[in-house]
C-alpha cells in the first residue's frame, strides 16, 4: 500500500535483541510448541502519525539439531514506538536473537498548527 507523506519526513532506526534465553533455559530455548516473546520498542522523538516499520533479523543463534522457524513482525506501531513480536514453533530452539527496525513517516514540525 502506497502512503503519501506531505511535510517533514522522519527516519529512525535501532536494533535490540528481543531474549537471550540460552543462559537461563527459557522457554524459546527449552520449550515446545507455540511460543512468542513480544518487546516494546520506543522511538527516539515521537512521530506525527504512526509510521510504517521494518523489522528484520541481524543475528539468529539456534540448534542446529532441529528445524529452523521463525516468525517477526511489528504490531501495535503508534506515534511513540511499536511491539516488536518474535515466535517459534514445534521442536524449534532458539538461543537467542537480534533484529534491527526501521521506522519512517510524517514527523512534527514546529511551525506546523494543530488545530482541534
Amino acid at each position: 500500500m502506497m502512503q503519501h507523506i506531505q511535510g517533514n519526513f522522519g527516519i529512525d532506526q535501532g536494533e535490540v535483541m528481543p531474549f537471550s534465553h540460552f543462559e537461563n533455559d527459557g522457554p524459546m530455548w527449552s520449550g515446545t510448541g507455540e511460543r512468542e516473546v513480544c518487546h516494546r520498542v520506543t522511538f527516539a522523538v515521537p512521530f506525527a502519525r504512526p509510521p510504517v516499520v521494518h523489522v528484520s533479523v541481524t543475528m539468529w543463534d539456534l540448534a542446529a539439531e532441529v528445524a529452523a522457524r521463525l516468525d517477526i513482525r511489528s504490531q501495535k506501531i503508534d506515534q511513540e514506538g511499536f511491539t516488536l513480536r518474535v515466535g517459534t514453533w514445534s521442536d524449534s530452539r532458539i538461543a537467542r536473537l537480534r533484529v534491527s527496525w526501521l521506522a519512517f513517516g510524517a514527523c512534527r514540525d514546529d511551525d506546523m498548527w494543530e488545530i482541534g
